[in-house]
């Protein structure tokens, strides 16, 4: 039996245009009154993701979510963190040079603070369009202050230049950290070990709820760890092929109300 269901926003729950689509929420809402947990599992912070919040009413002490892919699973109304892993500090210079190296952009996001670097003149930063509603501010590296947690690096640039760019990288950032996209134009860098999956494990314990009692829904590589973890891994049909041949079931895109159509056929067996 399901007891969570664990979403991704951009590109699963969240349409092109970044909304939540009516049927989206009424059948999430539905789960709800079913007793199911609602999860928004994100690489974005808590601040980001107030919108998404508010359209699925998960206010109360009760509700949850997995934020910075994992690093931090937090109660939502207070934010209260549940469990956390941050960057270590003393690691930042050598993500910091070898960005620098290639020319992209590089920002490394504290809470709700999004520290940008001048490690790229050709391509900025395109990481505040993605993420409107975090503060912004150009730092150089020497201005970062120890006494602070840093929770992940982003860089956010065009695809092709991205892309062209991510097999340039020193192996030994590899090694050390998370390296993932989770956009098109968006490449996360996260301490080792982090995952949505490892939120999920850490939420769970808290909940009493097991990993064969959860639904995960996603579309892209950030996504491919809760969609092995968790007892069913829906894909969308909008997935990236890797998503796709990991999940349980392939469900519509995020533009045709995918998360509906999954949890309407194989949670509540109904013919849609």
């Amino acid at each position: 039996m399901i007891k969570l269901l664990a979403l991704d926003l951009d590109g699963t729950l969240l349409t092109d245009d970044k909304k939540i689509s009516a049927k989206n929420i009424a059948t999430l809402k539905k789960a709800q009154q079913a007793g199911i947990k609602v999860v928004i599992t994100t690489g974005r912070p808590l601040r980001a993701i107030a919108p998404f919040v508010a359209a699925l009413d998960l206010t109360s002490p009760e509700e949850y979510a997995i934020t910075f892919n994992g690093g931090l699973v937090q109660q939502i109304a207070t934010g209260k963190i549940l469990g956390k892993n941050a960057l270590d500090f003393e690691a930042i210079p050598a993500v910091y040079d070898a960005f620098k190296d290639l020319d992209l952009p590089l920002s490394v996001l504290s809470e709700e603070m999004v520290y940008e670097f001048p490690t790229s003149s050709s391509h900025p930063s395109i990481y505040a369009q993605l993420n409107p509603l975090l503060t912004y501010q150009d730092v150089a590296l020497q201005d970062l202050t120890p006494t602070r947690i840093y929770n992940k690096f982003v860089s956010a640039a065009d695809e092709k230049y991205l892309d062209a760019k991510i097999p340039l990288l020193p192996p030994a950032l590899q090694e050390q950290f998370e390296i993932m996209k989770s956009r098109k134009v968006l490449l996360e860098i996260l301490p080792k070990g982090v995952s949505k999956a490892q939120g999920l494990a850490i939420l769970g314990t808290q909940l009493g709820i097991s990993a064969a009692e959860m639904m995960s829904f996603g579309d892209e590589e950030n996504d491919l760890s809760m969609i092995e973890w968790c007892g069913v891994g829906v894909a969308m049909a909008n997935a990236n092929p890797v998503v796709k041949a990991k999940a349980n079931f392939i469900s519509k895109s995020n533009q045709e109300d995918g998360v509906s159509y999954a949890i309407e056929k194989l949670i509540f067996q109904q013919e849609v």
